[in-house]
């Protein structure tokens, strides 16, 4: 029997087989609730056919929803829409894979529960433990301890994983920069930056050449497309400068300072995650679209520890979908367990 995961961001769809087949494509749910099921059936005629759905979520978070128990509940209403009959499984924080009509009855354990999914996939890669998974994706960053039998995370939800570190609210796309610096570098001395969305960190990591340019995307803070030179003048706009006045060079230490001001960030996270381990790790898993950005910090690591990459493991395009394609395969083995 086959199985499609679903994994539904506030600001992405995402979709995985578990055999290869991962395809993403934006989608602001707080700006258009009612059209989450329509766009949920152009991905899912998009993919392979499947016998069945296994969802996990994080768009309950949207503003669109005065609650998160709300927002689960049309969330779930929209993936039955567009299922066309088939069954669906909802992956829980306690990782469970429950009927809909269990998850409507108990919301809290079915949002925000894709790093669950993607922590108990991810174990199987570990040779020895305790073990750190560290997924960063172009909004948040997860920091998940391991043992031999799983995640052992101090939170289950997302305002418990904020206080513990194992959220970090920031990515390598859509962060605003006035939420990672005070300050940026301009023609020889530091600058106050504007409290504005002038910028993201899609527009640094993209004038350090970390991230390529998207000449076709135009989901940026001003609505020109994600290239070079108008990367470039948003960052500008960060001191209340213009491309006229904000050459290259200092783009790129602006950019450069980003980067700086989101390692100390993640590595500060890292430090309390461990901290509260009792133990260093000893096998670290990467992933995510920011995976590059983890290579920098893995260098800043004040111990030692073996790496694996869930890139370099699955492709790219798998591992910026690693939560569907866990919960893809979490379903399937589960699925095939209970006919033996």
């Amino acid at each position: 029997m086959s199985c499609l995961a679903i994994d539904i961001g506030g600001a992405n769809l995402k979709a995985a087989d578990g055999c290869g087949y991962a395809a993403t494509c934006p989608f602001a749910v707080w700006k258009q609730p009612e059209l989450l099921a329509v766009e949920l059936g152009q991905l899912l005629k998009a993919a392979p056919p499947s016998d069945s759905l296994a969802v996990t979520m994080t768009a309950e978070l949207a503003d669109c929803f005065v609650t998160k128990a709300e927002g689960v509940r049309q969330i779930l209403d929209a993936v039955e829409a567009a299922a066309s009959g088939r069954g669906v499984g909802v992956y829980q924080v306690d990782g469970q894979l429950v009927s809909v009509a269990t998850a409507r009855k108990t919301p809290l354990l079915a949002a925000a529960s894709n790093w669950h999914a993607l922590a108990a996939f991810a174990n199987r890669y570990v040779t020895a433990w305790p073990a750190l998974l560290i997924d960063l994706g172009s909004t948040t960053a997860d920091l998940i301890p391991l043992d031999p039998h799983g995640p052992i995370a101090a939170g289950l939800h997302d305002s418990e994983r904020l206080a513990s570190g194992e959220l970090v609210y920031t990515g390598v796309e859509r962060t605003p920069l006035c939420a990672l610096v005070r300050l940026l570098p301009w023609q020889g001395h530091d600058c106050p930056v504007a409290a504005e969305l002038f910028a993201t960190t899609a527009d640094a990591y993209l004038m350090l050449g970390e991230l390529p340019e998207e000449p076709e995307n135009q989901d940026t803070t001003d609505g020109r497309p994600r290239t070079w030179p108008h990367a470039l003048a948003r960052l500008a706009r960060m001191v209340c400068a213009d491309a006229d006045s904000f050459t290259v060079e200092d783009a790129r230490q602006a950019a450069a300072t980003v980067r700086e001001a989101q390692l100390d960030l993640l590595l500060t996270a890292v430090e309390k995650v461990v901290t509260r381990l009792g133990a260093t790790p000893k096998t670290v898993i990467t992933s995510g679209h920011g995976e590059f950005l983890l290579q920098h910090l893995l260098a800043r690591l004040p111990w030692h520890a073996d790496v694996l990459s869930l890139t370099e493991e699955l492709g790219p395009a798998v591992s910026r979908c690693a939560p569907a394609h866990a919960l893809a395969v979490l379903a399937r083995e589960r699925k095939v367990a209970h006919t033996i």
